[in-house]
């Protein structure tokens, strides 16, 4: 009778749960609004357009994702343009869209998180990057590619593998380039290097514009320049580069991922398109190899036939993350909807006391699941095309990881892999998550690189800038001690020791220092060196040659090579002439020390005489001979040849005596 009611309970239970389950999809809307921004014509706007199509027709095909509800895309296209950026993000609000995929740029998405903020639609963009947007100032705003904060780690992991220590930043001068390079110095500044000089570019910069900023940089000493800008403004800038000589040996050029971009869209290349980048360094968004992935791309060739009047065009990592992105989302409004979640919507009430006129904005209203929304967007955790896709609680992606390529004649060379977990590899990131973290530097390891003008040598990094000063040398025109330094007279050269030392290792450079020599005093006395080496730091000389010692005072104020004469022990003492005769001997002690060095002898004596003239003939008799002796042990003590036997003499004896006995017993065991 129990396994019969226990039999009728399961029954029921189950009959319950499927209705419950029935009825939950029977409140299931059977279309979910999503909207898309991008520009159409541009590089990452057609692989990402093309990309979200292709995942909204695998998502609505495939009815355990969201249980029978599709989604309805809506494109526009922003042509460009912020303004119609906004004026189209506006226009979704007025469709009952409960999330939007894009903006594609950093600008126009910082405009339109304001405005999702305000009706509680999240966006989801791919594509900007800058790391500005993962502020708690825009809530809705959720970035599903990698943060540029990472890039530039990258970067200046390059930097610092290959012991460079400052870079010349040219960017666009925008919210994306500008906070990118922010993220830059910081990252250098971790690792003890710097951007000695930025140079902003318009977003639309001519090809006068670039070629005035560029002449700023041959101007510098650092060689090693860094490149964060758009796609096509890239492009511009390396060509005015190599007109003006830039790319050629000692040279380095690092670009961020607008370069792998182009490179991985555009199937086609110009032969002469390539000259300008060779031997460069980029940078590419690492996605680990899968069968989603192959499949995927495998797909890519059909999925573009006849989509430009172009032609075909290649497949970016900005395409694979749009993908996942339609499946990100995907997965949340299944989460959204399975909790119960209503896909409804109220005024915007800011709106109801406002003059809004002809603007139509009334038709604008408030997701009131906005939130719950997001959250679930937040807690997805899913493996798609990218690799695995969840969220840290900063609210980026986990495991962000870049691709190092060089640049080599017709095509590029993968020289390894950075990932925030090892940094820089020649493994793929995957295989190093199941090992301890190792970020040594001795752990960094990248494959040799081809440098521009095909040099095999890592370049140094800096030069003298053209036009550049000489350096000024502060010399001290001594009058004492010309051997170490020296004037010559009647010219401005300058002989010693310490001037023969500086040229030996200026000689030794494997480049020319040019230098002038600027002599410091009057020539009647010798200069305060002290007050030589504090001009250094005021910037009237560059360095100083010259016997200056290396004291405390002066070590604050400036840097010292390692001394190369050795003083060793020495003891000073005023110069003066003395005469030598008989009583020479006496001259270490004062008279008052040999008059205290007698009398301490004398009474050593008498407390010797003391303890030992009742015990000891020796010193007994007559009062005559017991003075002598007293006078004579005082005087045989300073040469330690007492004839007299002293009990503690006696007693050293005997020990002694003791002590050998033992030694000759030992030896005969």
């Amino acid at each position: 009778m129990r396994i019969i009611c226990i039999l009728v309970f399961m029954l029921l239970s189950s009959g319950s749960s499927s209705i419950g389950d029935s009825r939950n999809v029977s409140t299931r809307p059977d279309v979910v609004n999503i909207g898309a921004l991008f520009s159409f014509h541009s590089m990452i706007g057609k692989v990402g357009k093309i990309a979200v199509e292709a995942a909204i027709e695998d998502v609505n095909s495939d009815p355990s994702v969201l249980g029978g509800t599709k989604l309805n895309l809506t494109l526009h296209d922003t042509n460009y343009s912020g303004f119609l950026g906004i004026v189209e993000s506006l226009r979704f609000m007025e469709t009952k869209t409960v999330a939007i995929i894009g903006p594609q740029n950093s600008v126009t998405a910082h405009v339109i998180s304001h405005i999702a903020k305000e009706l509680q639609v999240p966006l989801l963009s791919f594509s900007a990057t800058d790391p500005t947007l993962s502020s708690l100032q825009f809530p809705f705003f959720i970035r599903t590619s990698q943060n540029d904060r990472y890039q530039m780690a990258a970067v200046a992991a390059i930097v610092d593998y290959f012991e460079w220590r400052e870079v010349v930043a040219i960017f666009v001068d925008d919210d994306h380039g500008r906070n990118g390079i922010a993220a830059l110095g910081d990252q250098l500044n971790e690792k003890r290097c710097k951007i000695s000089l930025k140079v902003p570019l318009k977003p639309d910069a001519s090809l006068d514009e670039v070629t005035n900023a560029l002449v700023k940089v041959t101007l510098t000493t650092s060689r090693i320049l860094v490149v964060h800008t758009y796609e096509s403004t890239g492009m511009v800038v390396l060509n005015v580069a190599q007109h003006l000589g830039l790319t050629g040996p000692g040279y380095v050029w690092i670009a961020t991922n607008w370069l792998s971009l182009l490179l991985d869209t555009n199937s086609t290349r110009p032969p002469g398109s390539m000259e300008s980048i060779q031997g460069l360094i980029a940078l590419r968004l690492y996605t680990p190899n899968s069968a989603l992935k192959r499949k995927f791309v495998s797909r890519w060739t059909n999925l573009t036939y006849g989509k430009s009047s172009s032609g075909q065009f290649g497949l970016s990592t900005y395409g694979l993350y749009a993908y996942d992105t339609v499946w990100m989302l995907a997965h949340a409004i299944n989460s959204f909807l399975n909790e119960g979640g209503n896909l409804s919507f109220s005024n915007l009430s800011k709106l109801t006391w406002a003059d809004v006129g002809a603007l139509n904005l009334n038709a604008m209203s408030v997701f009131n699941g906005g939130r719950a929304l997001l959250q679930n967007i937040l807690d997805v955790n899913f493996t798609g095309i990218t690799g695995p896709v969840e969220f840290t609680p900063d609210r980026d992606l986990i495991r962000p990881a870049f691709e190092v390529i060089n640049i080599i004649g017709s095509g590029e060379r993968r020289i390894g892999y950075w990932s925030n977990y090892s940094g820089l590899s020649i493994v793929p990131p995957e295989t190093l998550y199941s090992k301890p973290p190792n970020g040594s530097s001795l752990n960094q390891q990248l494959y040799d690189v081809v440098w521009p003008g095909q040099a095999a040598t890592k370049p140094r990094g800096w030069a003298f800038p053209n036009g550049g000063g000489h350096l000024r040398i502060g010399v001290p025109r001594r009058v004492s001690y010309q051997e170490f330094v020296s004037q010559v007279e009647g010219t401005d050269m300058f002989s010693g020791y310490c001037i023969d030392v500086f040229t030996a290792a200026i000689n030794l450079l494997p480049y020319t220092v040019p230098y002038k020599l600027i002599a410091y005093g009057d020539g009647v006395t010798n200069p305060r060196t002290t007050e030589l080496v504090r001009q250094i730091t005021t910037g009237v000389f560059d360095a100083a040659i010259g016997d200056i010692a290396i004291i405390t005072n002066r070590t604050r104020m400036a840097d010292f090579t390692q001394p190369y004469i050795e003083s060793g022990l020495v003891v000073i003492a005023p110069v003066k002439k003395l005469n030598s005769n008989a009583w020479a001997f006496l001259r270490p002690f004062t008279a008052k020390m040999w008059c205290i060095t007698a009398v301490s002898f004398l009474v050593v004596g008498v407390v010797v005489w003391i303890l030992e003239h009742r015990i000891n003939d020796d010193f007994r008799g007559p009062p005559k001979r017991q003075v002598i002796t007293i006078l004579w042990f005082s005087f045989s003590t300073m040469f330690f040849s007492h004839r007299e036997n002293t009990g503690l003499k006696l007693w050293f004896q005997t020990m002694t005596q003791l002590g050998t006995s033992r030694v000759r017993l030992l030896e005969t065991t």
